[in-house]
C-alpha cells in the first residue's frame, strides 16, 4: 500500500512541479500577497497634510497652530485665507483636514468662555478621518490644558503677597499602553493574517486542479486501472498539497520575520500543528471541489466561489464583532476564523495552547469531517 502511495507522490509533484502555471502558483501568491500586505496596505496614519484658516489672527491662535505644526504626525502644507479656499483644498484632495480658527477665538478664551475650533475632515475614508480628528482633538485639549494650567496659576499669583507660588494642578492622566501591537503598525495585523490566506488558496487550488485535470487530459481511467485503491489515490493526491501548504506557510512566515520584523512571541511548533489542522479542511473542500467539476475552469470557478466568501468572513481585515449579528453566526461555519485567530494569537500575542485550544479543536472537528464527507463523495465517483 505504502509503495503505491509513495509512488503516487512522487508522481504528483513531478507533474505539478513541472508545468510552469502550477510553479508560479507556489511561488508567486506568497511572494505577491505578502509584500503587497506588507508594503503597500498601510492603515497607519503618517504625514497628515492639513490646511490652516486663521479667521482670529492673534497670539492665542498661532500658539495653536504651532501646536499642530510641532506634531510630527500633522504637515501644515497650506494656510486658507477663506472658507472657500479651505473647501476647495479639502475637494481638490490637497488637504485631509482643514482646522479652522473661528474670529473671536482670543477674546473668548480671555474672558473665560467657551471658545471653538472647527476641524473639517475629508471622510471619503471613513477610519482615517476618525483617526485625524482623534489626534486633532488631542492637541486642541493638550492647549486647553496648558490654558487652564496658566489661568489658575494667575489666580494663584493675584491672591498671594511673596510673589508666583508654582502649582501643580490635580488632574487625573490617561496613561495609555498598547498590548501586542504597541507601535499599532498594520503589517503587524495584516502579514500573519496573508499566511492563513495563502494555505486556503493554494491547497485549495492545486487539490481541485490535480484531480480534475487527470479527467481532462483522460489519465484518470488509466490510473484506475492499476492495482492503486480510491483511498490511495486520494493520499496520492492530497499529500503533496499538503506539504505545498506547509512550504507556503514557512515561506511566508521567513518574510514576516526577516523583511517585515513581525514578532513571533509564540511557539512556532504551535503554529505549525495548528496548519496541519487548518490543511484537513482546504484538502477536504478541494477535494470535494473536484468531484463536482468535470474541467480545470470549472474547478478554479468553484474554489474563488468558496475563498471571497470565506476570506471576507475571515476577520483578516473587517472585525467580526462589526459584522450583523447574523453574519456573525455564520462565521463560526468559516474554518478561516478559527485560523486566523490561531495565526495571529501566536504572533502578536505569543498565546499557547492553553488560550487557544477551543479553535484548534474547532479545527479539527471541522477538518475531519469535511475530509471524511469529501473522501467518501470521491470514492462513490470513483466506483
Amino acid at each position: 500500500m505504502w509503495e503505491r502511495i509513495r509512488e503516487m507522490i512522487r508522481k504528483e509533484f513531478r507533474q505539478t512541479l513541472r508545468e510552469p502555471r502550477m510553479r508560479g502558483i507556489l511561488i508567486v501568491p506568497p511572494l505577491l500577497q505578502t509584500i503587497i500586505f506588507g508594503f503597500a496596505v498601510n492603515l497607519d496614519v503618517e504625514h497628515v497634510r492639513i490646511g490652516w484658516l486663521d479667521d482670529d489672527r492673534t497670539a492665542e491662535s498661532r500658539t495653536l497652530q504651532h501646536g499642530f505644526a510641532a506634531n510630527r504626525t500633522f504637515e501644515l502644507s497650506r494656510e486658507a485665507s477663506s472658507e472657500r479656499v479651505a473647501q476647495d483644498m479639502l475637494d481638490r484632495g490637497e488637504v485631509q483636514a482643514v482646522v479652522r480658527v473661528p474670529p473671536g477665538f482670543s477674546r473668548d478664551l480671555k474672558s473665560g468662555r467657551q471658545a471653538e475650533v472647527q476641524v473639517l475632515l475629508d471622510g471619503s475614508n471613513s477610519n482615517t478621518a476618525a483617526i485625524i480628528g482623534n489626534y486633532a482633538a488631542s492637541i486642541i485639549a493638550a492647549r486647553n490644558r496648558e490654558l487652564l494650567q496658566d489661568r489658575q496659576r494667575e489666580k494663584l499669583v493675584g491672591r498671594t503677597q511673596n510673589g508666583p507660588v508654582l502649582l501643580r494642578l490635580p488632574a487625573i492622566e490617561p496613561d495609555r499602553r498598547v498590548w501586542f501591537n504597541p507601535e499599532l503598525r498594520s503589517r503587524n495585523y495584516f502579514v500573519p493574517g496573508v499566511i492563513v490566506n495563502i494555505i486556503t488558496l493554494v491547497t485549495l487550488m492545486l487539490t481541485a486542479l490535480s484531480i480534475v485535470r487527470e479527467k481532462e487530459i483522460g489519465t484518470m481511467e488509466q490510473i484506475m486501472v492499476t492495482p492503486i485503491r480510491p483511498i490511495e489515490l486520494m493520499l496520492g493526491k492530497t499529500i503533496p498539497f499538503a506539504l505545498i501548504g506547509m512550504f507556503d506557510m514557512l515561506l511566508v512566515t521567513g518574510i514576516a520575520l526577516l523583511i517585515f520584523h513581525v514578532p513571533l512571541r509564540g511557539s512556532f511548533v504551535l503554529l505549525g500543528c495548528a496548519s496541519a489542522l487548518f490543511l484537513l479542511s482546504t484538502l477536504g473542500i478541494g477535494l470535494f471541489m473536484s468531484t463536482i467539476s468535470e474541467t480545470q475552469q470549472q474547478a478554479m470557478m468553484g474554489s474563488f466561489f468558496f475563498f471571497q466568501p470565506a476570506f471576507m468572513l475571515s476577520g483578516f481585515s473587517f472585525p467580526i464583532r462589526n459584522m450583523p449579528e447574523p453574519v456573525q453566526w455564520v462565521t463560526y461555519l468559516n474554518p478561516l476564523r478559527y485560523f486566523m485567530d490561531i495565526v495571529r494569537g501566536v504572533f502578536l500575542k505569543g498565546s499557547g495552547v492553553d488560550v487557544l485550544w477551543p479553535q484548534m479543536a474547532m479545527l479539527g472537528i471541522m477538518g475531519v469531517l469535511i475530509l471524511t464527507f469529501s473522501a467518501m463523495r470521491f470514492h462513490k465517483r470513483l466506483d
